[in-house]
């Protein structure tokens, strides 16, 4: 069954009644443009009037005119002083009740009646599938909440607001919400916005780029475009499914409900005397506080500084001094050294980084200390690096460490390629101490990689170079010799995982770029 409203008579001859099919207008929206004092808040109180017993409505309304809806037909008046939340929450229980309301944003200023209305609409939007009754969202002076340019609000707000119509308008048809939108001009409300209207009213206009658009959405011809100018306060034209299937000329009808806040009208001004006029003005009545009339107590004002002040001032300015610090000793200075590098070993971001870039942080963290830096080269900081990425430290008491054979490991390690220095060393170590081989995963952490695969590469490449044999056992161990050294690792399980030295199996670094191509590539 369809129904429809009675929204006035047409211009044309006859003056039938002009009808609004609200069925289809819940399924195709509405659009309502025309200057102030067109008629635009008379036309959208009518058509809330027709339908108050069809239909839930919504009301967004930013001069509180709709509030008197509430005692003719029982709509609820609610603040948008409210919390986003609270927001959310009742526009929540609005549709779970199919309560009609009219969310009054009078009290509050203009960024704060987007945001308000973004939480509102938002909650109307994210209701439960249960609750999508069919509701009409009637949004007065829409330019404010979805502007076709940015102003004088922030950006957040803009976006949420903004956001909040275009969700209204695109997407509120399936969730039952039919989109009814006012504004002055359509040159100042977004066009995805106005673009998904389909049922049109074109009320009085002036400007040419708005009757030009107008006429637009109506399919106009120039000549057409001019009516605008003509059209007196409540008479529109119409078009769209639900209106008319050709534009149509209506004059809105009556209503019985009044906004607070009406048309001004002239009043005679009182014509006293002279003298009165004087008293009225400037004399004190004897109802107003008094405290209203004592002068505000005036701040002296600063003395402005002249340039001769400031370079007295300057000039006269000693810093206090500094004491030096105290000289290092060299072995100071060879432990803070032996700290950084540990540092720079142990963070896991900079094994991403090429040496030069970690170099650069190295020479940062020294002068954070108060060391000299730049006394090692970059060669020397590559081959010092490797040597902290294989695990070493000063106070270790592995065997390695202090066998005297480790000065023939250094020796050897230092005729291969700075990338695998670290990775010989490891095998080293563990070979002097007698250890296990360390797995894949402890000779990756080595060189500064998470690739097990390339640390296996790097180990074949090593032992092409005769530096080193390895040799798998009956039970899939790998055992590296060091002929240099006449020695080799105990058998090691290749995937075993790194350990640190609580027992708790520890993240490799990141993968580093390395200087040789083709074999040394990562992964």
């Amino acid at each position: 069954m369809t129904v429809g409203i009675e929204m006035g008579l047409s211009m044309g001859p006859g003056a039938e009644p002009a009808r609004l099919d609200l069925e289809e207008l819940l399924a195709t929206r509405l659009l309502v443009q025309g200057n102030s004092g067109s008629g635009k808040s008379h036309l959208l109180r009518r058509l809330l009037e027709q339908s108050a017993g069809a239909v839930q409505q919504v009301v967004i309304d930013p001069e509180g005119d709709f509030v008197t809806l509430a005692e003719a037909y029982g709509h609820v008046v609610v603040d948008g002083a409210h919390g986003e939340a609270d927001l959310q929450a009742i526009a929540a229980r609005v549709r779970a009740h199919r309560v009609s309301v009219v969310l009054t944003l009078e009290s509050l200023d203009m960024e704060a009646q987007m945001r308000a209305a973004a939480a509102f609409l938002g909650g109307l939007f994210e209701a439960e599938r249960t609750h999508w009754h069919p509701a009409l969202i009637v949004v007065d002076e829409a330019q404010i909440f979805a502007p076709a340019a940015a102003g004088d609000v922030s950006d957040e707000a803009r976006k949420a607001s903004l956001g909040a119509m275009t969700n209204l308008m695109c997407r509120g048809r399936k969730r039952g919400l039919a989109g009814i939108i006012a504004t002055q001009r359509l040159a100042k409300l977004a066009k995805n916005v106005a673009a998904e209207a389909t049922n049109f009213l074109m009320g009085r206009t002036f400007l040419d780029i708005d009757m030009a658009r107008a006429a637009d959405l109506l399919g106009l011809d120039r000549r057409g475009a001019e009516r605008f100018r003509d059209l007196s306060r409540g008479e529109f034209v119409a078009l769209g499914p639900a209106l008319s299937r050709r534009p149509l000329a209506l004059r809105i009808g009556p209503v019985t409900t009044s906004a607070r806040s009406g048309s001004p009208k002239l009043v005679p001004l009182p014509a006293p005397a002279d003298a009165d006029l004087r008293a009225l003005i400037l004399t004190r009545s004897p109802d107003e506080p008094a405290q209203g009339w004592a002068p505000a107590p005036r701040t002296p004002p600063t003395p402005r500084a002249t340039p001769a002040d400031l370079m007295r001032e300057l000039s006269a300015y000693r810093p206090e001094p500094v004491e030096a610090p105290a000289p290092m000793s060299e072995e100071e200075i060879r432990a803070g050294l032996d700290a950084v590098l540990r540092g720079i070993a142990a963070d896991p971001d900079a094994g991403g980084q090429p040496v030069a870039v970690i170099y650069q942080d190295f020479l940062v963290r020294c002068r954070m200390r108060g060391l000299d830096g730049e006394a090692m080269s970059l060669a020397a900081f590559r081959r010092r690096l490797g040597v902290a990425r294989a695990g070493f430290d000063a106070d270790d008491d592995a065997p390695g460490a202090v066998d005297a054979r480790w000065e023939e490991a250094q020796a050897a390690a230092a005729a291969l390629p700075d990338e695998v220095q670290g990775l010989f060393l490891l095998l080293a170590r563990a070979a002097l101490a007698g250890e296990p081989c360390p797995g894949d995963e402890a000779l990756a952490r080595a060189i500064g990689s998470r690739s097990p695969g390339r640390a296996r590469r790097l180990l074949a490449y090593v032992e092409t170079r005769g530096t080193i044999v390895c040799r798998m056992d009956y039970r899939g161990n790998r055992i590296v010799a060091l002929p240099a050294l006449a020695c080799e690792t105990a058998p090691g399980d290749p995937k075993a995982p790194v350990e640190t030295k609580s027992g708790a199996p520890a993240a490799s670094p990141p993968a580093e770029e390395s200087g040789l191509p083709g074999l040394f590539a990562a992964e």
